[in-house]
């Protein structure tokens, strides 16, 4: 399809799973009303962001995928015509646990998983405790409305992600996202960080010629210690931002998107074209030695 309209959903959560996953399907509905045709959710929509700290009971968040959330998920797309992107907290087995995106068609189909790659350890984000890194690669999704490419948070960092998922074919990138400042910060250090985490996805449209969805939770987390700074936003394939959301409230927003500018951007900016891939060994080496 030549325009496709994105729904984006950026709620706060608490500590009631079921709480958040209620609400997360009203939002759903919500922008299936306003004529979303692909919904993108936040990332670990169904709790509070847990990675806060390192405790074993936090295990008992995680789920199989497919599973329970998927199922109820699936009969949701299927009802509202609308592609669902759902960021949830895998269990594949016992001591094996995921920070994973499922897809779910418009028809309801369960077209599959995406397992984060980069995982983060930093104060207050100790998603390495919890999370094996993914093994399933770069994965594109075929839904009814587009083909759609799958990122989640700390993933937007990294240019060889997105360039992977849109060489893939990917005509949208999604990045559900949970990040914030701890609320003993100054204003500057909080403006500047926003900034460079919008600055980086914008880069990936650009590079790529594609359009960049980023979702990020909203409100107060970790006792108050923690504002996720919300922010969401879209941009165009040459990184203009052409809606963002608040930092403070909970929005559904559906913006529609021409993916034909795709083509005109990578004609007009022919990136792909100039690529040197007969250069690009060296991007494989941690680091390069000066010999």
């Amino acid at each position: 399809m030549a325009k496709v309209k994105i729904g984006l959903v950026q709620m706060s959560c608490t500590g009631h799973k079921p709480a958040n996953f209620e609400k997360a399907v009203n939002k759903i509905r919500e922008a299936a009303a306003k004529g979303a045709q692909i919904v993108c959710l936040q990332e670990l929509f169904t709790s509070l962001y847990f990675c806060d700290v390192e405790d074993y009971e936090n295990f008992k968040l995680a789920e199989v995928i497919p599973g329970p959330s998927t199922e109820v998920l699936g009969k949701l797309a299927a009802e509202l015509g609308v592609v669902i992107i759902a960021s949830l907290f895998e269990k594949r087995t016992q001591g094996i646990y995921h920070n994973t995106t499922a897809v779910l068609d418009a028809d309801g189909i369960y077209l599959g998983k995406y397992r984060k790659m980069h995982i983060p350890d930093d104060p207050s984000y100790y998603e390495k405790f919890y999370f094996t890194p993914g093994d399933l690669g770069y994965k594109i999704f075929k839904t009814k409305y587009a083909s759609i490419g799958v990122l989640i948070c700390w993933d937007q960092w990294y240019p060889e992600a997105a360039r992977i998922t849109a060489l893939m074919g990917a005509e949208i990138l999604f990045y559900p996202t949970a990040i914030g400042w701890h609320i003993s910060q100054d204003e500057a250090t909080n403006t500047e960080q926003y900034n460079a985490w919008q600055t980086i996805q914008r880069s990936h449209a650009v590079a790529n010629g594609v359009h960049v969805v980023s979702v990020n939770r909203c409100g107060h987390e970790q006792n108050g210690a923690m504002k996720f700074w919300g922010g969401s936003f879209i941009a165009n394939p040459f990184g203009s931002v052409i809606y963002k959301a608040s930092h403070d409230d909970e929005e559904v927003h559906v913006e529609e998107l021409d993916l034909n500018k795709t083509d005109s951007y990578r004609t007009h900016w022919p990136f792909l074209r100039d690529r040197r891939i007969d250069s690009y060994q060296p991007i494989t080496k941690r680091f390069i030695d000066e010999e």
